[in-house]
């Protein structure tokens, strides 16, 4: 009996020192463990410490950016607002030029109504006396209906052959041509002065006009001569004209002399009718036509 309890003894003492070698190495793969997982920790915060540092310096770029734009900006703004206050000193300074006083804008007002006025005026005077010339003329038709002598529809003129008022180079009326301007010119100027026309003639013109043959200047004296001879016939109050008349020609009647300025040419043909060259015209201007004379000058100077 005591032997076997002496073995067991002896077999105790080592079972005793392994438990102990075995927790201390578990201790120490503990230890070991706790340093690993440190470790590990620490370089997942460096890590991270880095990555934190590079979005730092990223975010850093990115506002320095930021500053930059936002300078430019303000920059950009206080040039606009300069603008700004320069364009409206500028509109300020149009509008108090612009701006007129209370009396200035009535005397415009003013000048505008006598403009307007004068216009309504001028309008009315060319309401009145348009379709004259053409009154006119269907006036002198009708009356020289039953005539040889035909008016012109366009101007109203009538024309002499001079073959038939003088002889060859001469501006002296022939007999026959006397009589046949007894018959024409009261009939031609008793239209024209007739008081519905009279207010609106302007001149009564008779013209003298030779054919080429000669010079221009003795073609002149000639031509005058001969329009005037027909001139001094009407206003002689024994050829048919009446005293009134004959006093409201004197007032209207010019006499020119044409030479060979305006001549007739044959028709097609670039060559001169030298007989139907040779003529006196009688015509009328009337007062419109100065009227509108006038206004293109207006128009003109505008």
């Amino acid at each position: 009996m005591r032997s076997k309890k002496r073995d067991r003894a002896a077999f105790a003492v080592p079972g005793y020192w392994q438990s102990y070698s075995d927790m201390m190495a578990a201790l120490l793969l503990i230890f070991i463990l706790i340093i690993a997982i440190t470790l590990a920790i620490y370089k997942q915060k460096r890590t991270d410490l880095e990555e934190a540092q590079l979005q730092l310096n990223s975010t850093r770029t990115e506002l320095e950016a930021s500053q930059a734009e936002l300078d430019a900006s303000r920059a950009d703004l206080e040039a606009s607002e300069t603008e700004l206050r320069n364009s409206l000193k500028e509109l300020e300074e149009a509008y108090a030029k612009a701006t007129m006083t209370q009396e200035e804008l009535d005397a415009a007002y003013l000048e505008i109504d006598e403009a307007r006025a004068e216009l309504n005026a001028t309008r009315s005077e060319l309401q009145d006396i348009v379709g004259i010339r053409t009154d006119i003329i269907g006036e002198l038709q009708t009356r020289f209906s039953n005539s040889s002598m035909k008016v012109d529809a366009q101007t109203g003129s009538i024309t002499f052959s001079s073959d038939v008022l003088f002889r060859y180079n001469s501006a002296t009326l022939t007999p026959e041509s006397k009589e046949t301007l007894k018959e024409i010119i009261p009939m031609y100027l008793g239209v024209l002065l007739q008081d519905n026309f009279r207010p609106y003639i302007a001149e009564i013109i008779i013209e003298g006009h030779t054919d080429t043959d000669g010079g221009y200047e003795s073609n002149m004296t000639l031509s005058y001569n001969r329009a005037n001879s027909v001139a001094r016939f009407c206003m002689d109050d024994a050829n048919g004209l009446p005293t009134q008349q004959i006093e409201q020609l004197r007032n209207l009647l010019t006499v020119n002399g044409r030479s060979y300025s305006s001549p007739i040419y044959k028709e097609n043909s670039s060559e001169v009718n030298m007989e139907a060259s040779r003529r006196v015209e009688i015509k009328f201007r009337l007062k419109e036509d100065e009227m509108i004379n006038k206004i293109t000058e207006v128009l003109n100077q505008q």
